[in-house]
């Protein structure tokens, strides 16, 4: 069984940073990735790498705000969030899939989820 733990998250002003960590305990992980919620909205992907690290994708709306970047040794996987936007506002959800190549991009493909860190972006 994994178990997900993120942290980090925290409230923070339009134009700031954050970095988030997810730690794994369990078996050997494979692909991570990061989505998240907002309210009344559905769960969203942001941001996943596979297990080497060689291979990340992000979506449009954080692409070039946001990096993805794991430490296997540690086993944590790192989302740091600069320029933080009021839309940024969510729960984000640490996520595994099911194989080392595979990137969850989809809830479909994420196999294990953390419990979620709430990030608030004031304006």
């Amino acid at each position: 069984q994994v178990q997900l733990v993120e942290s980090g998250g925290g409230l923070v002003q339009a134009g700031g940073s954050l970095r988030l960590s997810c730690a794994a305990s369990g078996r050997a992980f494979f692909g991570m990735g990061w989505f998240r919620q907002a309210p009344g909205e559905e769960r969203e992907f942001v941001s996943a790498i596979n297990w080497s690290g060689s291979s990340t994708a992000y979506s449009d709306s954080v692409k070039g705000r946001f990096t993805i970047s794991r430490d296997n040794a540690k086993n944590t996987v790192y989302l740091q969030m600069n320029s933080l936007k009021p839309e940024d506002t969510a729960v984000y959800y640490c996520a595994c899939s099911a194989g080392p190549l595979i990137l969850p991009k989809t809830p479909a493909t994420a196999s294990y989820w953390g419990q979620g860190t709430q990030v608030t972006v004031s304006s």
